[in-house]
């Protein structure tokens, strides 16, 4: 009996970014250094499975830092603690290393500098995402304020309408993100915005190639955790860009098959956090079922790489 032929349009570029690439090397470092166990603050990605094969390798997972031992190493998140964790640790005397992605260190230090410039900071960004809570714990309470929509911009209470800049979180809908920056303008025109664009490269460029392929498909599958930000956005923009049937999936057991039926063509793409062993298993779950042909769709290209901490390169100088 033939199989039903199917086209897999892949999406590129897509899965692991240099911040989480980097983030996940430093575990595996730390624990090459150091020796099992090391603690991590948060999960260091969000994604299960690159969670559970860290675990396996000798990570401990913990929410807070009084959770972890004073005399094994600690590792803060790639999506950055506030200021007051590092100096819990540096108080009990702990080995700390930052995992922190350098575009949300970036971030960071523009908010600080806007702070010092007598700026009040307003942060668009989704309440209660780790990187929000670390980006907003920079500063003192009440000098960054959180808007995730554009009524948000309405109802602020600012202290001074000619002394604000804006900073966003760095995984959010680039559409929606610029429609919430426009209202931020439109009530505050004195305010300082991001002299480079927050949102980072690969969220950008995430987005951009579901773009191109949304018009092809007539079902998408976007491969990410669902408490990872920069997947979820990827389903909107999906259906955002005409694809109606948009799925986040953890991995391929996720697939509703039934949903599927009767379709021609289906897009993959996979989020920052999401290792490309998923994608295979996606892609061979459709193989097994159809007669596919997978054509790559490239809007950019990706060669970005960040440097791991000094304390944990071979050569520290």
């Amino acid at each position: 009996m033939s199989l039903p032929a199917l086209t897999l349009y892949l999406a590129a570029p897509r899965g692991f970014c240099a911040g989480v690439d980097r983030a996940i090397k430093i575990v595996e470092m730390a624990i090459e250094k150091w020796g099992a166990p090391v603690y991590v603050r948060h999960e260091i990605v969000h994604n299960k499975f690159v969670v559970d094969g860290l675990r396996a390798k000798g990570a401990v997972f913990v929410e807070e830092l009084d959770e972890c031992p004073t005399d094994r190493p600690v590792i803060f998140s790639a999506h950055g603690v506030p200021k007051a964790v590092p100096a819990q640790a540096a108080s009990r005397n702990m080995i700390a290393v930052d995992a922190t992605c350098p575009l949300v260190t970036k971030v960071h230090n523009e908010a600080a500098r806007h702070h010092e410039n007598g700026l009040q900071m307003i942060m668009i960004g989704h309440e209660g995402h780790p990187e929000v809570i670390g980006t907003m714990g920079q500063l003192p309470p009440g000098e960054v304020l959180l808007v995730e929509t554009v009524e948000d911009v309405a109802n602020l209470s600012v202290r001074n309408a000619a002394k604000l800049a804006f900073i966003t979180q760095t995984t959010l809908s680039v559409d929606d993100t610029a429609e919430i920056a426009a209202a931020l303008v439109a009530r505050f025109p004195a305010i300082i915005a991001p002299t480079h664009e927050d949102i980072c490269y690969a969220t950008t460029n995430r987005q951009v190639a579901v773009k191109a392929i949304a018009p092809k498909i007539d079902a998408l599958l976007v491969i990410g955790a669902p408490n990872s930000s920069n997947s979820k956005r990827l389903v909107e923009v999906g259906r955002a860009a005409g694809c109606d049937y948009s799925q986040l999936i953890q991995r391929a057991t996720d697939i509703d098959w039934r949903a599927l039926e009767g379709v021609r063509s289906v897009g993959v793409t996979a989020g920052a956090s999401a290792p490309e062993v998923l994608v295979n298993e996606v892609l061979d779950a459709f193989r097994a079922r159809y007669e596919t042909a997978v054509e790559l769709v490239e809007t950019a290209e990706e060669n970005i790489e960040f440097k791991v901490p000094r304390v944990l390169r071979q050569d520290p100088v």
